[in-house]
């Protein structure tokens, strides 16, 4: 769906009654506006907020994999083994 909208002198915008009811927006909704490359985005905070989770959990499961990968490294265990042993 595409449609052309004016900004007002005051930078107001309008989002066509169609586009709010396709989308769920009610009068007094917040929305969060981004610019990316030139172009503004319009989402509701509901859907920012579960694209983020998503986002997290890819940094977490990283962070996971990678502190698995430094604690169970059998490399380690030498080089406690070798600080017990000069102790």
């Amino acid at each position: 769906m595409m449609q052309t909208i004016k900004v007002s002198d005051k930078g107001q915008i309008s989002i066509p009654n169609l586009m709010r009811q396709k989308l769920g927006i009610e009068r007094g909704d917040d929305l969060v506006l981004f610019e990316i490359g030139g172009k503004i985005l319009i989402e509701k905070p509901n859907i920012v907020s579960e694209k983020m989770k998503d986002d997290f959990k890819d940094i977490i499961n990283f962070s996971e994999q990678s502190l698995d990968e430094v604690w169970n490294n059998s490399e380690d265990e030498i080089w406690n083994q070798y600080l017990k042993n000069a102790n």
